[in-house]
């Protein structure tokens, strides 16, 4: 595409299912929405350089390389976006950094509190030097979850009182489901709780504008040793044919945990990929003193709004399909009515952190937003191994 705007260089690490997401999110958002600068897909980078050029054919790259360090002097890179398992996060994002580079780096943050502390001390440290830092909580980019923090803002359902959330999947329900790296600690950090426990996590606490100061939880782990696929390692959800050789697993399976908020709300979560039928449900109701939102990504076009203040002949849930134009985000896309796909939420986090280095702002979430993620996380498995409660630093 030709513009007369900037061009912003892109160069993205990992190319699996978070890769080919962000790289559509890259082509599509400069199309759809008018940003302050263009983004360019330079340079993918993987681990193996057959793959890596593969992937760039497929996705729309210009090149590629099987060794990210290269890109990080680039005068023509502007941005890394950091697509690989959490064990490699910290090392990527504080090197582009100091490199001088933006950051987008996928959730969770890093594989422990330590390591995004220091992720966002460099963060902190590069941002007087111009560089910008986002983690990837992309359901904060769904119209309706941006409706529903809309709401609350403007105080429509009152003192928040009640925050249940779910984050359901049943991918490795089969105990013969083949062992991939999300099931090794070393690698992932945690299972359920850090790969999907973590969205639901922020989630509630940008809806309600109110952070998570202690926990009560447990983990699970349901099947203790899983077949090694024939292709593991390859970053998606499944992987190869099982064969004979096992794997112990490292991560929960599950987690659940009760929460208290700092403005007095009572929370409840759980996390699983043990939910047999539920591929992808995330489920957050919020219930205020005037009033409650509910969302469930299964129909993720819809937000539900009760008020309280309605009389009771009429009051109930109403259905509000977030399509319209005026509604955040819609208005670049398609007619009214005609709802928007898990992939779009990708392209509005594109649009959010372009916007944010035009304007010379800090990109929310902020490499802060993601290391109190991470310290709810680590709080919650502390809980889970004591039996107790656990406080969460501020």
């Amino acid at each position: 595409m030709t513009t007369d705007r900037p061009t912003l260089g892109i160069a993205m690490i990992g190319h699996a299912f978070m890769g080919a997401a962000h790289s559509q999110a890259w082509r599509s958002a400069a199309r759809f929405f008018d940003l302050p600068a263009e983004p360019v897909m330079q340079v993918v980078a993987g681990r193996d350089a057959a793959r890596a050029a593969e992937a760039a054919a497929r996705l729309g790259w210009r090149e590629s390389t099987d060794d990210w360090r290269t890109v990080l002097h680039r005068d023509d890179i502007d941005i890394v976006d950091i697509c690989t398992p959490g064990d490699s996060h910290a090392e990527i994002a504080i090197a582009a950094l100091a490199a001088g580079k933006h950051v987008l780096c996928e959730k969770p943050l890093a594989n422990s509190v330590a390591e995004a502390e220091q992720m966002t001390a460099a963060a902190e440290s590069a941002y007087g030097q111009g560089a910008r830092a986002m983690v990837g909580f992309t359901y904060r980019r769904v119209p309706a979850v941006a409706l529903a923090r809309k709401l609350v803002d403007e105080g429509r359902i009152g003192q928040i009182r009640h925050v249940r959330a779910q984050y359901l999947q049943d991918w490795i329900a089969d105990p013969d489901a083949p062992f991939s790296w999300r099931l090794d600690k070393a690698r992932a950090g945690s299972g359920a709780l850090g790969d999907i426990g973590a969205h639901i996590i922020d989630l509630t606490q940008h809806i309600t504008g109110s952070r998570i100061e202690e926990v009560s939880g447990r983990l699970e782990t349901f099947v203790k040793e899983r077949p090694v696929a024939a292709a593991d390692g390859s970053g998606g959800l499944g992987g190869g044919a099982a064969g004979s050789e096992r794997r112990h697993v490292t991560v929960d399976d599950a987690a659940s945990f009760l929460a208290g908020f700092a403005g007095g709300a009572m929370g409840v979560f759980e996390a699983t990929r043990f939910a047999t039928g539920r591929k992808n449900a995330i489920r957050i109701e919020v219930n205020g003193s005037d009033g409650s939102i509910a969302f469930d990504f299964e129909d993720m076009n819809v937000l539900e709004f009760y008020d309280a203040g309605e009389p009771s002949q009429t009051a109930g849930f109403r259905r509000i399909l977030v399509t319209e134009p005026e509604h955040p985000y819609v208005g670049a896309w398609w007619p009214a009515g005609h709802g928007l796909g898990y992939e779009h939420g990708f392209t509005h986090q594109v649009v959010d952190l372009v916007t944010a280095i035009g304007a010379g702002e800090q990109p929310r979430p902020s490499f802060a937003d993601g290391l109190q993620v991470q310290r709810v996380l680590d709080a919650v498995e502390h809980s889970s191994q004591t039996r107790s409660w656990q406080s969460v630093p501020d």
